[in-house]
């Protein structure tokens, strides 16, 4: 009864404050900022501010919007956030100076003060779009097949993505990685070519076992797979590389190959299927209904280059004991803008993403050159900037880096998502971090500054937001 009681005074914002509260009725609210004028690029705010008491008895009415948060209401875990370290990435860290490699992969991968603390990356299984070539672990010569793996190797990602991989696994040992193919090996497919094409159903046992030996060798170098989704966007065939997969064959592969593949090998990592837009939320609903598929499966994997953010949440109410991560969307402008456009990808992407019941937000892609090199060509990404351009030893700072860092510095591995008021004029996401801290990200997407008031356990502070702006609280 007593602990019911306090949660109650705390959601109705009365004037007791919890133990946790007392030592911060002098403040100390970490303020991190970024204005659309960059005055402020994710800058720590001096002073901090503070808490104060609620006047339940005074004659005005509160006149600010205000932002009440109720962290006894708790929705999904984070797992992470980050981007995808595609093989162009990897290259051009890899081509750095030692020494300015390791500084700026602390900057993104540590936990340090100067670090914005990445938790999550994902890889592909092959080559993607970003790489300068085209391969798979089993390539052969036209007109050969290998269905029993017995050519497969890692060597293509020997030279610079494993090589970069350990190093960021040394200052940070627990990120979780997942990885996406872009494309099997041409001769199992349809076509027999690295883009576009089906997999062939002769080849469903082969390109399982494909999967596991990639954990498995992967693992040898002692880099872990966290998850997989099973093809990276299946209903598009104009990359290169790429293959379509339909619903139909998705579900069929994971549940009579896949899926027994892994139970085979003791292999724990999360299979995650669709991993592509939210104009097609059938696509995982119609697998996830088919209770052969559904029980190897772990969640579902959303991009946004088209439909709507609630998409996950449909998904996520059909069948709320899966999981759903937020795996790819592209987040650019022009570095020598005297704007940063930070509101729009942290409004749609991140808030969209996590009020919508994601476990972590990744975008696309790590790093490239001021030319956006390297990608394939016929089906390449000739504009996919990266969170940071590096041209030889000299990185630049884009849009989706600070973006990023509005969060992964400090909505740690473990946080929980908890209950905060909704509104159109501020809209925001709160978290419960580990060890016990509250952080509450807020966008002021209107025309005016706005000042507002976050009401939290029978305290409050008011703090204001420029047009455009975004500000991470911490406390």
């Amino acid at each position: 009864m007593k602990s019911r009681l306090v949660r109650c005074i705390c959601v109705l914002v009365l004037t007791i404050a919890p133990a946790s509260l007392r030592g911060q009725e002098r403040g100390d609210i970490q303020l991190w900022l970024t204005n659309a004028d960059k005055s402020a690029v994710f800058e720590k705010q001096q002073p901090p501010l503070h808490f104060s008491k609620i006047k339940t008895k005074s004659p005005d009415p509160i006149q600010n919007p205000a932002i009440a948060i109720d962290d006894h209401k708790k929705f999904q875990t984070i797992d992470g956030f980050g981007f995808a370290l595609t093989g162009g990435s990897a290259q051009h860290l890899a081509h750095m100076d030692s020494a300015k490699r390791s500084a700026l992969l602390h900057e993104l991968f540590g936990l340090d003060g100067g670090s914005i603390g990445i938790s999550y990356l994902r890889i592909s299984i092959g080559s993607s779009d970003l790489n300068d070539h085209v391969y798979s672990y089993d390539d052969l010569p036209a007109g050969q097949t290998d269905p029993e793996l017995a050519k497969f190797n890692l060597d293509p990602d020997r030279a610079e993505l494993i090589p970069v991989l350990k190093e960021i696994l040394a200052i940070n040992p627990k990120i979780e990685i997942l990885g996406s193919p872009w494309s099997p090996p041409p001769w199992m497919k349809s076509n027999d070519n690295v883009k576009g094409g089906k997999l062939k159903p002769e080849y469903y046992a082969a390109y399982a076992n494909y999967f596991v030996k990639y954990i498995e060798r992967m693992r040898a170098e002692g880099i872990e797979i966290a998850a997989i989704t099973v093809q990276n966007e299946p209903l598009n065939d104009k990359n290169t590389p790429s293959m379509l997969m339909s619903a139909t064959e998705e579900a069929d592969f994971i549940k009579d190959n896949l899926g027994a593949a892994f139970k085979a090998a003791h292999i724990r990592t999360k299979i995650i299927l669709y991993d592509h837009n939210c104009n097609v939320p059938e696509y995982p609903l119609s697998i996830l209904k088919d209770p052969r598929a559904n029980r190897y499966v772990d969640g579902s994997g959303f991009h946004l280059y088209e439909g709507q953010i609630e998409a996950m949440s449909e998904v996520h109410n059909a069948f709320p004991r899966k999981n759903l991560y937020f795996t790819e969307y592209m987040a650019v402008e022009p570095t020598e803008s005297a704007r940063i456009s930070i509101a729009k990808p942290v409004e749609g992407t991140f808030i969209g993403a996590l009020q919508n019941w994601s476990r972590n937000v990744l975008l696309w892609n790590l790093a490239a050159n001021s030319s956006f090199e390297p990608h394939t060509n016929n089906g390449g990404c000739p504009i996919c900037q990266g969170a940071v351009t590096i041209d030889g030893n000299e990185v630049t700072r884009n849009l989706s880096y600070y973006a990023m860092a509005h969060f992964s510095k400090f909505v740690r591995p473990g946080s929980v998502r908890v209950a905060s008021t909704s509104s159109p004029a501020l809209p925001n996401v709160a978290f419960k971090a580990p060890g016990g801290k509250v952080v509450l990200i807020v966008v002021n997407h209107g025309k005016a500054e706005q000042t507002f008031d976050v009401l939290y356990c029978g305290r409050m502070f008011k703090t204001e937001l420029k047009s455009g702006s975004v500000g991470t609280y911490v406390w």
